[in-house]
């Protein structure tokens, strides 16, 4: 069993969640969410019993702040911090990132993500493909999963997938859409990863934008889909000569209108926008078809 942690990113439920697992080592956390969150996640814990420093293992997805940003607070305490080797860089020295970041996000940073510190080369380690982990009772499996981000990873646990944006974003009964933000999408690699997936057949798929789900197969040929859909709409649409501040707002009604034709409620669309804001993916998308003409 475990249990599902709403970081209540920027005020709105179901945007962002962390999941607990019980353990005779104490508790395991996957995703640490950025450090703007911390303070619900501390509470979260705590009706479950814990304290942070109680938290000695923390398996992360990938390193975007969303995902990670708050892994260094649990390593202050001795936690080890879990990630594909491509990430552990730039969790050790995360200036090149928190850089990149600011450049996108300028004043909004600390209010979107907080502040972000680096965390000792001791305190990671780092995951092969299909690399086994065993903490306590529980085993994990780190599946390397590109296609969002090359360092992504997602932790099969028995019959259950913690899938981190491999899976896209779902909330509530809205459709499942592809969080593309640069500078690493890969299509190709992204398609790869979704067959790796279904191949393992799990059960479960836990997504951390958000929460459990069972109609795997359903889910996963629904992102495929609407990932094609996303990519070659920018592709098409850079081709007819469009810059990408002519293109990101007919990107947002675009996408806005697909989540209403689902009845997404106007809660909803929030919700979608903070996990997942539009904008992004044209950024990522136009880099993504940038490269691929520069060969």
């Amino acid at each position: 069993m475990y249990h599902t942690l709403d970081l209540h990113f920027l005020g709105y439920e179901h945007a962002i969640a962390s999941f607990l697992i019980e353990s005779s080592e104490g508790p395991i956390l996957i995703e640490s969410g950025p450090y703007s969150t911390f303070a619900h996640l501390k509470k979260a814990l705590a009706e479950h019993g814990y304290k942070t420093q109680d938290v000695k293992h923390v398996l992360l997805s990938h390193i975007h702040f969303d995902h990670a940003g708050a892994a260094w607070a649990f390593a202050q305490h001795g936690a080890k911090i879990y990630l594909h080797p491509f990430g552990a860089t730039h969790m050790h020295d995360p200036s090149k990132l928190v850089a990149s970041a600011t450049m996108i996000y300028g004043d909004q940073m600390d209010v979107l993500w907080g502040k972000m510190e680096g965390i000792p080369t001791e305190n990671m380690v780092e995951m092969a493909h299909e690399q086994k982990l065993t903490i306590g009772e529980h085993t994990f499996t780190a599946l390397h999963t590109p296609g969002h981000a090359k360092h992504h990873l997602a932790w099969e646990w028995g019959r259950t997938v913690f899938t981190g944006d491999v899976a896209g974003v779902n909330i509530g009964n809205g459709p499942v859409v592809p969080p593309c933000p640069p500078p690493d999408i890969n299509i190709e690699d992204w398609f790869g990863s979704i067959q790796l997936i279904l191949d393992r057949n799990p059960e479960e798929l836990v997504l951390t934008h958000y929460g459990s789900r069972t109609n795997v197969h359903a889910h996963m040929m629904e992102l495929q889909e609407m990932l094609h859909d996303w990519a070659y709409w920018i592709k098409t649409n850079m081709e007819s000569g469009m810059s990408a501040d002519e293109l990101t707002p007919l990107f947002m009604h675009y996408t806005n209108t697909q989540l209403c034709l689902r009845d997404v409620s106007e809660e909803g669309l929030k919700q979608y926008e903070a996990a997942n804001p539009a904008w992004m993916s044209v950024a990522g998308l136009m880099r993504y078809w940038g490269k691929k003409v520069r060969g």
